[in-house]
């Protein structure tokens, strides 16, 4: 009798733990699909938002859009931060912080108005693939300015992504256009490298202040300081379609960005960057998803890219997920060295 109630604790023991994997692996497969639903939101209208931008330049100038946008974006979360009462961080900040606020406030400005205007110049996917160069800026930032290291892995990421930019382009050197593609993207440099210096400074911000906070003391900032170099008059003289892309434009940023928080609590970091690494692809695609459809053919036109421009497309893209997979493996290394340095010690 001791033997088999050995023997049937086992088996409910071995039972057990079968329901707990089972249970462990729906959660797993959950947590999984949950980050992919949200990766694929935030993809979607990032890759929707040039052309919607792009549209937007026959009825409004970048800077009058850029200030609707923010006004908005501001608006609602200001009221969602009340609600839930987190306005009261903004007491504890000094000037110094305030003037970081600005700062990162000017920086996100010029890349939210350069970006809009590179359209221009561009097709939505060369804008959106060309901003992939904001990786090496923020690594050369944190080079100059916070006195990290650049694995050598990550130049050769960098080195990759320059020639892909190259191959990609290769049309352009036999275009009589190829002054006006060179433009533009000399456009979306600039407002590369402005994003990059306003994460630097949000980063700088995050032991005073919530990302969601940052961001509202921003657009505070730039509804504030836009509105002198801004046409809002123009606004009421839109017609109900142009309506529907300014509204557009002004909740994507709220939805791409809440979706992108969101996967951020399922997914770790540098499977989210990866993910959304590929909405230059999805603005690829619906941009001739628009053109096979005879939507807006006198605004969105197709790219017409050969093999050796995707070639270059996908070099591009493929640096710009192997970059964040070794900035994250050179994290967990560098985590594992503080966590065993003690024990060395002792």
């Amino acid at each position: 009798m001791h033997w088999i109630s050995h023997q049937w604790k086992a088996m409910m023991l071995s039972r057990s733990l079968l329901f707990f994997k089972v249970i462990i692996m729906l959660t797993s497969k959950q947590i999984f699909l949950y980050g992919l639903f949200f990766s694929c939101i935030t993809v979607l209208f990032w890759g929707m938002l040039p052309i919607a931008l792009k549209l937007s330049s026959g009825f409004s100038d970048p800077i009058t859009l850029t200030w609707l946008r923010f006004s908005v974006a501001g608006i609602i979360l200001a009221l969602w931060q009340w609600q839930h009462g987190k306005l009261g961080e903004f007491k504890r900040l000094s000037k110094k912080d305030w003037l970081r606020i600005a700062a990162a406030g000017t920086f996100l400005i010029i890349n939210y108005t350069s970006f809009a205007w590179s359209l221009q110049f561009l097709l939505p996917g060369s804008a959106q693939l060309s901003f992939q160069i904001a990786p090496l800026f923020l690594a050369l930032g944190g080079l100059i300015f916070l006195k990290e290291t650049i694995h050598i892995k990550q130049w050769a990421c960098f080195a990759l992504l320059g020639i892909g930019m190259m191959v990609f382009f290769h049309p352009v050197f036999s275009n009589n256009q190829g002054n006006t593609i060179w433009i533009g993207f000399a456009i979306v440099q600039m407002s590369a490298l402005a994003w990059s210096l306003y994460a630097l400074l949000q980063k700088s911000l995050f032991t005073q202040l919530s990302p969601s906070n940052i961001l509202l003391a921003i657009y505070g900032y730039a509804l504030v300081v836009m509105l002198p170099f801004s046409s809002p008059a123009e606004l009421t003289k839109m017609s109900f379609t142009d309506g529907m892309v300014a509204a557009f434009c002004c909740f994507n940023t709220l939805i791409a960005y809440g979706a992108f928080a969101q996967a951020l609590r399922y997914w770790q970091t540098v499977q989210v960057s990866a993910a959304i690494a590929l909405a230059p692809v999805t603005a690829f695609i619906l941009t001739e998803v628009c053109v096979a459809w005879g939507v807006w053919p006198e605004i969105i036109k197709s790219s017409h890219a050969d093999m050796l421009s995707l070639l270059g497309m996908f070099l591009v893209i493929v640096s710009a997920i192997s970059v964040q997979f070794i900035s994250a493996s050179m994290q967990r290394k560098k985590n594992r060295e503080i966590l065993e340095q003690p024990l060395k010690v002792a």
